[in-house]
């Protein structure tokens, strides 16, 4: 089917046609009235047979030539045109493709999300040459990242260890108190933080993976002290940009739950500057403290503080996927508080973090009493 606008001009061009058709034979025959009617004579000298021929040829004969020349010339630009886009269909996907590549939003305004993420899928392949390795490695990459209600930066943390008081000071059920501050840059993906500690190992899974918890502990009940105890975990406090918010907190057999609201600036859509501080009881012989990363960071620093716990070395573990190492800093023997620093300034993906295993001195003690006898 014709474009609209070829039939308009096709229709323009024999009205065009007919009309000076028409007036060329009216010419004609005004003509041929001037030598019968002596009324016309004053028209002798005119030349009505040549303008009458002249419009009838240019009605008929012109326009029909016009037609099938302009017709021919539609092919040959046609041709000349598919034969320009042949050879220069080279240069014009390496323009395009790098004015997406220096500019992202260009892609992002003209392709869906599915789209966007076959062609990451297949740009890793082709770098990586593995077609399966990369649809693996971005399928990861956008259940960790991408779909990540929020993301991290500046994280700030600092651990102080301390024996617990109300319990034995050795052997079974002998506790440290960890004090545990955090602090961090973040846009809030909702307005409410929530923290949980819980007996149940399976119901402590299901928390890691839900996105609206912050924080999840497992604790082991010992004694009478149980995870829907305050001696098991506390959230002790909770600012927004240096502003105390209210703690809520919840309990039930098993488990615990404290909910913050962040007020307004949770939903002002700005970064804003989040720190809080929890305690929690940690096994003495459990020798280890582990710190997770439940959202994409970048940037982290964790400083360790054991002066007033019975330890004599502590071991540190990262689980940063990156070809970066972290840096480790320890005090020295004659520094009067012992402390261990741990800082990254990557990017850190979820569900990372950093372990720290410790060797009791007491245990040492009890090594060299069993070598001597």
């Amino acid at each position: 089917m014709n474009h609209l606008l070829d039939q308009l001009y096709k229709t323009k061009l024999r009205l065009a046609g007919l009309v000076t058709a028409v007036a060329g034979t009216g010419l004609l025959f005004l003509s041929h009235a001037v030598v019968t009617t002596p009324t016309l004579s004053w028209l002798i000298g005119w030349p009505t047979s040549e303008l009458g021929t002249t419009l009838l040829s240019a009605g008929v004969i012109a326009v029909i030539f016009e037609y099938y020349a302009r017709k021919e010339a539609d092919e040959r630009a046609t041709e000349h045109f598919r034969s320009a886009i042949r050879q220069e269909a080279p240069a014009i996907r390496d323009a395009v493709l790098n004015s997406f590549a220096f500019s992202p939003e260009g892609l992002k305004g003209i392709a869906s999300d599915d789209t966007l993420d076959r062609i990451a899928t297949n740009s890793i392949g082709l770098r990586v040459g593995d077609s399966e390795l990369a649809r693996d490695a971005y399928a990861d990459l956008r259940e960790q990242v991408i779909r990540s209600p929020e993301r991290w930066r500046n994280v700030d943390v600092s651990v102080s260890l301390q024996p617990w008081a109300d319990g034995p000071t050795a052997g079974h059920g002998s506790m440290f108190v960890a004090t545990i501050r955090w602090e961090y840059r973040v846009r809030p993906a909702s307005a409410t933080m929530r923290f949980a500690c819980v007996a149940d190992l399976a119901e402590y899974r299901e928390l890691l993976r839900d996105p609206s918890t912050t924080s999840a502990w497992y604790f082991e009940p010992h004694g009478s002290v149980k995870a829907e105890s305050k001696d098991a975990f506390e959230l002790v406090q909770l600012s927004v940009n240096g502003k105390e918010q209210r703690i809520r907190r919840t309990e039930r057999r098993g488990a615990q739950l404290y909910s913050v609201g962040l007020g307004k600036a949770a939903s002002s859509g700005e970064e804003i500057t989040l720190s809080y501080t929890c305690r929690v009881l940690v096994q003495r012989h459990g020798h280890l403290l582990y710190l997770d990363l439940p959202r994409p960071t970048k940037g982290f620093h964790v400083q360790f503080d054991y002066s007033r716990a019975d330890i004599r070395y502590v071991n540190v573990l990262d689980y940063f996927a990156s070809p970066d190492s972290s840096r480790v800093e320890r005090s020295t023997d004659s520094a009067a508080a012992r402390t261990i620093d741990v800082g990254f300034d990557g990017q850190i993906f979820p569900r990372a973090g950093v372990a720290f295993v410790w060797v009791l001195t007491s245990e040492l003690h009890s090594v060299s009493k069993t070598d001597a006898h």
